[in-house]
């Protein structure tokens, strides 16, 4: 009996739920492996899924999304042994874990009732600020790219993230994880590709509502910013070791209401 030829994986890109090649047909040799390369359409479907799924993911319950990013940590640890490194795997699930514990206590810390010397009440809650793009690092590519996006999630965010140039592959495998993770599609939308061909459509696009920067390319961060002044979208510039609220304190508007009390 001649044993049967394996079925060679093809990497694609993860967009509104869906997995699907580059609109312009390249790829990038990376690894011995075909990576889609994304394109300026793509960039405008994935914002185009990203603005599309935000009124429902955030309309969620709190406790809903903290669910879905628990399933989501329960579905990476399944495959954990598929995603190289131990070690920043288990990182990476702890994260989700943590995120996954902040939906529910984000209004309470953030939000509240402010001190007025005056016949009425002002209080604030915290509001997701809407579609965040993410320029992940290219290393450690899986939690660099976690670390990013799940604080962007947890506030009820919804994401486009341009995963790491020098190790794609497992950032795109983790859109099959995000796949059976109960995610609405265009939640979480993952593009790979060359960023002096993507910042531009993305951080320039007018459906984006914030940018979290974490290549630490100093050249890049100029012309991100002059894409983002056009339309005054908030950029972040994160580092490995910023606490979990600065990170999500930057993903949130505070709304502030004015009650009248008493005569």
């Amino acid at each position: 009996m001649s044993r049967r030829a394996l079925v060679a994986k093809t990497y694609k890109l993860y967009l509104g739920g869906a997995f699907v090649r580059s609109e312009s047909g390249r790829t990038d040799p990376i690894d011995g492996v075909n990576v889609p390369r994304g394109s300026r359409k793509d960039v405008r479907d994935a914002v185009k899924a990203a603005r599309g799924a935000f009124g429902g993911w955030s309309g969620k319950t709190a406790y809903n999304r903290g669910q879905v990013l628990y399933r989501f940590a329960e579905a990476l640890e399944s495959r954990s042994g598929e995603f190289g490194s131990a070690a920043e795997v288990g990182s990476a699930v702890d994260l989700l874990v943590h995120y996954a514990g902040w939906t529910d206590k984000i209004p309470v810390v953030m939000g509240g009732i402010n001190p007025v010397a005056a016949p009425y009440l002002s209080f604030s809650s915290p509001e997701p600020t809407g579609v965040v793009a993410v320029l992940a690092p290219d290393e450690p590519a899986l939690l660099g790219l976690i670390r990013e996006i799940a604080p962007a999630l947890a506030a009820g965010n919804t994401v486009v993230a341009v995963v790491s140039r020098v190790s794609p592959l497992p950032c795109l495998d983790l859109g099959e994880v995000a796949g059976v993770s109960d995610f609405p599609g265009g939640v979480l939308n993952l593009l790979s590709g060359r960023l002096d061909e993507l910042v531009a459509p993305l951080c320039g696009h007018r459906d984006v509502n914030a940018i979290i920067d974490a290549t630490g390319d100093s050249a890049l961060a100029a012309l991100i910013d002059e894409h983002a002044a056009e339309t005054v979208k908030r950029v972040s510039r994160p580092l490995p070791d910023t606490d979990s609220l600065t990170r999500l304190e930057a993903l949130v508007e505070l709304k502030t209401a004015w009650h009248p009390i008493g005569s």
